[in-house]
């Protein structure tokens, strides 16, 4: 770089979703002056393409599901879902795919946006391709963050490229139901989006690889789950994979399964993990690899990186991808990043706020299907795998007053995992109507580490479903 064409801040932030934005708040609110860069929208693919959408597109199909069973309501419920009104609130949800409100935000949080393609091009230097072409380059004094995300990942399937597939940005975006609908994929995005579609009229057919959805939790979410959906209409079939797709006839999708099967539907969705969005984004040029994800350590700084001025926040990094840990980390990163421009020292251990060890501990995530599934810290395969001897306690959710008040027909299970040597609970799941309301106290007990000894003067509501607590501990007890 020449220095007269140079602008310099003290923060450069890549990236202007959710995580993006938190960085850049903290750094300005530390007094830090910080550019932003975006090359698509601001507020990025929770906003647009991900959680805010697809909630818009779940809640009347999760809350028609709860209404038709409540006394009274069933009449009136049991019609099929006006799906015209469905897509406009998730359009609105979705700002029509403007972000003139997240821009307006940023000025008024005093953080500079440019709009743009950024490239890392050298240490604390970065080069924005801008939309007319032209090149701006940037120079940060203190830090550069990579808060790009990640992206869909399509397998290496031949063909796909003509195939045209739904990912999840088309699943959360579509401005009508396909008449049929085949999901690739038994993880949260798959699940998600069958109950949707399916809600909205088409008809789903949800092919998984695994002998169960939703393989990294509980098998009894699943389990419940797939019942459900099998319950709505949807085709759930398990241990099976494509083996090839093509479009046909007047734009059809035809599709080979490994077991010899054929499907015939108008549209696919492939929902079969993510990638890092960091294959252009000029890693080269600072020693890493394209397309890697980037290793951190606790502050979110880059560990391949000498200087302590990368850092790497949210989905990117792969620690843990939710929109909310993501905003956690950059609430961490903009604390390192200030604490290491004014030369603090570092507090790291095991509460500050420039450690971020919620990525470790207890990673809550709620799964909008219907029944809901709500899950923080272990469950039991990961304490087997890690060695951890816990205790597991089970209680059907159903069995609750407040449960019955929410759902007469309530099908629905709890489980927590107590620490046999430190009497903590380290891991909860539950699963049924309503549970995602759960989940903040779960997560609360186990990163406070409450002891289950005082976890009995917690007292629950009656008639609520957080009764479950109490259920589980007497449980605990009588076994």
């Amino acid at each position: 770089m020449t220095t007269e064409n140079i602008r310099t801040y003290d923060v450069v932030v890549i990236g202007a979703g959710p995580v993006g934005e938190n960085v850049a708040d903290r750094t300005t609110a530390a007094g830090l002056s910080t550019v932003i860069l975006e090359s698509e929208l601001v507020g990025g693919e929770c906003s647009y393409w991900a959680c805010e959408p697809s909630k818009a597109l779940l809640r009347p199909a999760l809350l028609r599901a709860d209404a038709v069973h409540v006394p009274g309501l069933d009449p009136a419920v049991k019609n099929p879902l006006d799906v015209e009104a469905v897509l406009a609130h998730r359009n609105r949800m979705s700002a029509d795919w403007k972000d003139d409100g997240q821009v307006e935000w940023l000025k008024s949080a005093g953080i500079e946006l440019l709009r743009g393609h950024g490239r890392l091009t050298g240490e604390r230097e970065v080069a924005v391709e801008t939309p007319d072409g032209d090149t701006v380059r940037l120079r940060a004094r203190h830090a550069v963050a990579v808060c790009t995300g990640s992206r869909a990942a399509l397998p290496p399937l031949p063909g796909i490229e003509d195939l045209r597939p739904w990912t999840s940005r088309e699943a959360a975006s579509a401005q009508q139901a396909p008449e049929r609908l085949v999901i690739v994929g038994a993880g949260v995005v798959g699940v998600e989006m069958a109950t949707a579609w399916q809600a909205l009229g088409s008809r789903v057919t949800l092919l998984a690889r695994a002998d169960g959805l939703l393989p990294r939790l509980e098998p009894f979410a699943g389990e419940l789950v797939t019942e459900r959906l099998r319950e709505a209409g949807a085709d759930v079939r398990f241990g099976v994979s494509v083996v090839g797709a093509e479009r046909v006839g007047d734009g059809e999708v035809r599709v080979t399964l490994s077991d010899g099967g054929e499907i015939t539907a108008d549209e696919i969705l492939f929902a079969t993990g993510r990638a890092p969005r960091s294959e252009d984004i000029g890693l080269d040029a600072v020693g890493l690899t394209p397309g890697d994800w980037l290793a951190t350590d606790d502050s979110l700084t880059v560990t391949a990186v000498a200087g302590n001025w990368l850092y790497a926040v949210g989905d990117v990094n792969r620690r843990a991808q939710f929109t909310h840990q993501g905003k956690y980390q950059a609430r961490v990163a903009g604390a390192v990043i200030a604490a290491r421009a004014k030369g603090d020292q570092l507090d790291t251990g095991r509460w500050a706020p420039h450690s971020s060890t919620a990525d470790l501990e207890a990673v809550p995530g709620v799964v909008f299907t219907d029944p809901e599934v709500a899950s923080v810290g272990l469950t039991v395969s990961e304490a087997e795998r890690t060695g951890r001897a816990v205790e597991v306690v089970d209680y059907e959710i159903g069995h609750l007053a407040g449960a019955l008040q929410y759902r007469p027909d309530y099908r629905g299970r709890a489980r927590i995992l107590i620490d046999r040597d430190r009497q903590v609970v380290v891991g909860a799941t539950f699963v049924g109507p309503g549970v995602g309301e759960l989940l903040y106290s779960a997560t609360v007990a186990i990163t406070a580490e409450v002891s289950v000894e005082r976890l009995w003067h917690a007292v629950p509501a009656f008639p609520t479903i957080s009764e479950v607590w109490l259920r589980l501990l007497e449980t605990r007890r009588d076994s």
